[in-house]
């Protein structure tokens, strides 16, 4: 069965995993744009299985299968090749995985609100906030668009909206929710511990009102990466990269230059 990815560009290879229920876009459009002025990178985005145009498939239980699957496919890409590993919320769970099971071939990785703890009621998360509301424009989105939006926004306005409703709620509703459904039932988190020291240029960028994952249980993970950046945005909930654009890029920036400083 295969898995729908999209590669641009040449060069270093450079894994985007998406969040849950989502697809590769939410990470084109945050990292494509950092790339304009780069070159010797080859991105490569990825649909989860289940999710965006990648089919359920019927091999895949649990996380440790879904984790399977991805290092097959990076396996056909990019055999025994060295690359970077991206990931957002469940993507970068997927991430840490591939990291701890690929350390001779990792090389960089950046978490952007990664999912630490599987369980949701194990979480230690801030309540939910809103910090900056548009009242006028959220009267004019349909009760469902404005109820979603509301649901995750700290900042909601209409430039928040439209990416959130692009890169968020219109690929949540191509994805295959009886099949995700069975996959958190029956093994959400790995059966095996990914902790493993990372001493690569690393980037960790989290929400001080993230209410899904949060940033708490996130920073436990911090003596794993010696050579992390570590983000704590205010401002910024779940979808970091949307609420924060400006800080996200100079972060994300950084991390580049520093990988690059190092590899080329």
């Amino acid at each position: 069965m295969s898995i729908y990815h999209k590669v641009i560009g040449e060069g270093y290879p450079i894994v985007m995993l998406h969040g849950w229920t989502l697809d590769h876009q939410v990470m084109l459009h945050a990292l494509e744009p950092l790339f304009e002025k780069r070159s010797g990178w080859k991105r490569i985005y990825i649909d989860m299985p289940g999710m965006g145009q990648s089919e359920p498939q019927p091999s895949i239980h649990n996380s440790d299968d879904m984790l399977e699957a991805i290092l097959q496919l990076l396996d056909q890409l990019i055999p025994g090749e060295e690359f970077i590993i991206c990931g957002n919320s469940y993507g970068g769970y997927i991430a840490r995985g591939i990291a701890s099971l690929r350390q001779n071939t990792v090389r960089g990785l950046l978490l952007i609100a990664p999912l630490t703890v599987p369980e949701f009621n194990d979480r230690e998360v801030p309540k939910q906030t809103t910090i900056k509301r548009d009242s006028n424009f959220i009267s004019l989105l349909s009760p469902e668009d404005a109820e979603e939006f509301c649901s995750m926004g700290v900042v909601q306005g209409q430039t928040e909206w439209e990416r959130f409703r692009n890169e968020i709620l219109l690929p949540s509703k191509q994805t295959n929710e009886e099949f995700l459904n069975y996959i958190r039932q029956n093994g959400y988190g790995f059966t095996f511990d990914i902790s493993s020291k990372m001493e690569y240029p690393t980037l960790i960028i989290t929400g001080r009102q993230d209410h899904i994952v949060g940033y708490h249980d996130v920073w436990r993970l911090i003596e794993d990466y010696p050579r992390a950046t570590f983000s704590v945005l205010d401002m910024a909930g779940h979808n970091l990269q949307i609420e924060q654009t400006d800080v996200f890029n100079a972060l994300v920036h950084n991390w580049l230059d520093r990988l690059e400083s190092e590899k080329f």
